[in-house]
């Protein structure tokens, strides 16, 4: 794994790289917003993984993660910061992250959520490689008025796309709706999109299902309900 590390405290960059190091991934080091964009340019479908700190000099990290996002809208993002505040987490997923972790924190937690973040990165990769000779019509997920393709990573609702998913957003659409009407707690979409069970927070959940309904929204009806006080569910059953 190439990954890059964003972070203006020397001390923290230097603790994860021994980490880093005994998983033989190739680190590499920004410690200003500016750098950061400038390093992730310069080569962007290089990268594997980025964790981001939101306090930088010359940019801050909410800018970084915007300008990030606007060259890849797949490489995986893990913000790292000080501030503890809900507006500050809920932001920065909304804007394109696909997890954070607060300081101070545990090296292992962090490893263990970049680990779990870069498995689910790569299968759609994997999915994605299919031949001239494979039938990418084929739907494997189907309602009364949605479908959606796997292999291209394509969905539709009323024969319209579902345009700039993010692979986290596609995952989420795809978990909820080939179960319709079923209802998910958030522990367990951290547990089956996010891959993980203990080091989640239920609002990366309510972050990705605000952005996954904004898109869906552009296109049709609201399919992804909220069921209070127990999670979410997908059900187009009555929808027209």
């Amino acid at each position: 794994m190439k990954i890059l590390m964003v972070e203006d405290n020397k001390s923290v960059s230097e603790m994860m790289s021994m980490f880093f190091q005994k998983d033989g991934w190739d680190a590499h080091y920004a410690y200003d917003g500016e750098e950061a964009v400038a390093m992730f340019k310069d080569d962007p479908d290089s990268w594997d993984m980025i964790t981001l700190d939101l306090n930088l000099p010359k940019k801050d990290g909410l800018q970084v993660n915007t300008e990030i996002r606007q060259i890849s809208k797949t490489v995986p993002i893990i913000i790292l910061t000080a501030r503890d505040s809900e507006s500050d987490q809920v932001l920065g997923l909304e804007m394109g992250a696909d997890d954070y972790i607060v300081k101070p924190f545990s090296p292992l937690t962090l490893m263990a959520k970049i680990k779990a973040l870069h498995r689910r990165a790569e299968t759609p990769a994997l999915k994605t490689q299919v031949t001239q000779n494979e039938d990418v019509d084929n739907f494997d997920v189907q309602t009364e008025h949605f479908k959606l393709n796997s292999k291209t990573r394509e969905a539709f609702l009323f024969d319209k796309e579902i345009m700039d998913l993010t692979p986290k957003e596609f995952d989420l659409l795809k978990t909820l709706a080939q179960k319709p009407r079923q209802v998910f707690s958030r522990e367990q979409l951290l547990q089956l999109v996010w891959d993980y069970e203990y080091y989640g927070d239920e609002r990366t959940v309510d972050a990705h299902i605000k952005k996954l309904r904004q898109k869906i929204e552009k296109v049709g009806p609201k399919v992804i309900q909220t069921v209070w006080g127990v999670g979410y569910k997908f059900d187009d059953s009555e929808v027209k």
